[in-house]
């Protein structure tokens, strides 16, 4: 009951922040803000309103492999990160629950790259185009606390790379690990004047590649990536900075198994893996614009503009007698995606009788045309079939997507003890699709949705002393159907999924911030009720549909801890407990409410200790614990509960003050332990495991030079 009427006093309290005029904007990092702006220093952890955290770009690097994100984000609570050793489907992250149920990529996350989204207009995203060699931090909002995003329910992942600095440097890094993996990278960055001057011009520019043999059978992969990055300074009050990034990816597709196969061989896959060559190719090119001008004392405008294009090739692992199937789309997948958006924002920063305020205004528009092709996986001729080999047409259709959101947001410093954060942003959604495929048995499946809400944000926060805060705070967030979760319906006929709705989540978070000596200590406590959850409702071969699943109920407790100590040690710590169940059917005929949504830990631990001086030896061991994961609605099949240990040693060279050398070696899963790293929610087939790799092995070596 405190908890309701609470949140009741957040919504009536959120209106009396708009009437106002464009007043307003103190320093940002005390705002719900997460910058994704190029050139952004970061927010602070400790200021911010809500949960928040930030990695660096050194800690994303140390000792590690520097290939996926999932390699030093464990210590932040509330997110489950996982790796399914399986470069074809990207990794599976989830925040307070939101996105478990995604077979790829990303799902009820917005995630930023240096301003431009890795999410599509549709709700879905990717992490395969992140260069975590030129990472400068990176920042997690848990919750929908900035009216500055939309469509997300579990938050916003934000990623900013560095900018140049003098001296000019140039680095070039080699790893090799177990199964076959290597990764070699380059990066220059430099700069010409301190940036403060007109014609000042800064630059980071590197450049990837990874390869593997992967874990498991039919697991190969390599990905080749590219990243840029200009800064210009114009005058004295604007800049502009020029972005570039080009990804590819060319992955073999292991698959899921069941429990009896993993407990067999877990490195194995199933013939029709092997059968039909799963296997998925993806290569993305884009670029974009970011512009900073100071308007006045008082005012910023800020407009980042972007454009790329997504090519997509998979092949699924789907029996040929169920591909010729009149309605079936076939066993092969070819999307093109054309993707572009601006953001303009505009920040301003005054007084309201005495109080400080701080406004921040604008206008959010994207769009995404896509061509989505089906194809036979298979050919026959004179009676012979070629088992995954592109066949003939079984799709062709257009789709567009696009979204605009005007949003707003406030800062008001009401006392030196007293703050509130409020704003409110409206999100309209549109799809279309015209079908180009029809034939007997397959008619015209085009279609088309549109969807909006009203999503406000509003956070209080009490200021104990200049170390110590606790703050309340409510939000609302908003799914749509991504353009796969409209692809397949789970009867299995031919069309769209419109009966999709979209699925609205209302948080309130309770947490406090405490500043000790080096280190910071956080906890929150949130509740989130969603209506309409998109839920897994089947996967088969590859191919998964969806449903809703009326209520669900998310309730956690985030605990964290970053301390750092006798100079040179550090202690990193994160505990999540975290209760996310159905409170309705979504079971079908048998009832399944109250229990666990699959995909889900119910706990997550986390524990690091490092010794890391700035030059000479280091090292470092941390302790990973995950409970049991549940699979399937029905919570009939569930992932074992697993505790990993890694270690990891180096030593650090500085040589005559310009060359930098960095050797280290470590090894992850200690003990051997063979456990799950991912699950396939609802798989059809029973093959709901993605095996983690036994006792691994790397080593690393960077080299710099730094011009003097």
């Amino acid at each position: 009951m405190k908890i309701a009427l609470l949140r009741q006093a957040l919504w009536l309290a959120l209106p009396a922040a708009f009437p106002l005029p464009l007043l307003a904007a103190d320093d940002a990092s005390n705002t719900l803000v997460v910058s994704a702006t190029p050139d952004s220093s970061g927010l602070s952890e400790l200021d911010t309103p809500a949960a928040v955290s930030v990695v660096s770009g050194d800690d994303m690097r140390h000792a590690a492999p520097r290939v996926n994100l999932s390699e030093n984000l464990m210590g932040v609570p509330g997110m489950q990160i996982q790796n399914r050793q399986n470069y074809a489907q990207d990794l599976q992250i989830s925040v307070r629950g939101f996105g478990s149920r995604s077979t790829y990529g990303l799902r009820g996350i917005r995630m930023y790259v240096d301003g431009i989204p890795a999410t599509m207009p549709d709700g879905q995203g990717q992490t395969s185009n992140v260069d975590i060699g030129s990472i400068d931090h990176v920042e997690v909002l848990r919750g929908p606390f900035s009216a500055l995003y939309g469509n997300s329910s579990g938050g916003v992942i934000n990623v900013d790379t560095q900018t140049g600095q003098q001296p000019t440097t140039l680095e070039a890094s080699t790893w090799y690990g177990s199964y076959g993996s290597w990764r070699n990278s380059v990066k220059a960055s430099g700069a010409t004047g301190d940036g403060t001057h007109a014609g000042d011009v800064n630059y980071t520019i590197s450049a990837s590649r990874f390869t593997t043999h992967g874990y498991r059978d039919h697991s190969s992969a390599e990905k080749n990536l590219g990243n840029a990055k200009l800064g210009v300074r114009i005058d004295d009050v604007s800049t502009l900075t020029l972005l570039f990034n080009s990804v590819h990816v060319d992955a073999q597709d292991p698959g899921g198994l069941t429990q009896a196969q993993w407990e067999q061989n877990p490195r194995q896959v199933v013939s029709n893996v092997s059968l039909y060559n799963a296997r998925k190719t993806v290569d993305q090119t884009q670029g974009g614009l970011h512009y900073q001008r100071q308007m006045s004392e008082n005012d910023d405008l800020s407009v980042m503009m972007y454009a790329g294009v997504r090519e997509t090739t998979q092949y699924q692992s789907i029996p040929a007698s169920s591909q010729t199937s009149p309605a079936h789309p076939g066993g092969v997948i070819s999307l093109t995606r054309h993707y572009q958006g601006i953001d303009t924002r505009w920040t301003h920063r005054d007084t309201l009788f005495t109080i400080p305020v701080t406004l921040t205004g604008g206008l959010d528009y994207e769009t995404m045309t896509e061509r989505r092709k089906g194809y036979e996986n298979f050919t026959t001729s004179n009676g012979v079939t070629d088992y995954g080999v592109m066949g003939d047409m079984r799709r062709n259709e257009r789709n567009l997507m696009w979204n605009l959101d005007p949003y707003v947001q406030t800062a008001w410093q009401l006392t030196d003890k007293w703050s509130l954060d409020a704003g409110v942003r409206f999100s309209t959604v549109n799809f279309d699709s015209n079908d180009f495929y029809i034939t007997s048995g397959n008619g015209d499946d085009s279609g088309n949705a549109r969807y909006h809400r009203w999503l406000p944000a509003a956070s209080l926060k009490y200021a104990i002393d200049d170390s110590w805060n606790a703050y309340v705070s409510a939000g609302r967030g908003f799914e749509t159907p991504t353009i796969n979760e409209l692809s397949y319906r789970s009867d299995g006929q031919s069309g769209l999924n419109l009966g999709l709705k979209p699925a609205t989540s209302d948080t309130i978070e309770l947490g406090s911030k405490k500043r000790i000596g080096y280190g910071l200590l956080t906890a929150a406590i949130f509740q989130t009720d969603t209506d309409n959850e998109i839920v897994a409702d089947s996967s088969n071969n590859g191919r998964t549909s969806y449903k809703n699943a009326g209520q669900t109920r998310r309730r956690g407790l985030e605990l964290g801890l970053d301390q750092q100590f006798g100079e040179d040690w550090r202690v990193k710590a994160a505990w999540t407990l975290l209760d996310a169940r159905y409170r309705s059917n979504a079971c079908g005929t048998e009832s399944c409410d109250g229990n666990r949504i699959p995909g889900i830990a119910r706990s997550m631990a986390y524990a690091g200790l490092s010794y890391a001086p700035d030059l000479g030896w280091y090292a470092g061991a941390d302790v990973r614990y995950m409970s049991d994961i549940a699979a399937d609605d029905e919570n009939d099949v569930k992932a074992p509960a697993y505790t990993v240990v890694g270690l990891n040693s180096g030593y650090k060279w500085l040589i005559k003050e310009s060359w930098t050398l960095d050797l280290f070696g470590r090894v992850d899963n200690l003990f051997d332990r063979n456990y799950i790293g991912s699950v396939i929610v609802n798989e059809s087939n029973g093959r709901y495991y993605e095996p983690a790799p036994g006792r691994n092995y790397s080593v690393g070596l960077t080299v710099s030079y730094a011009f003097q």
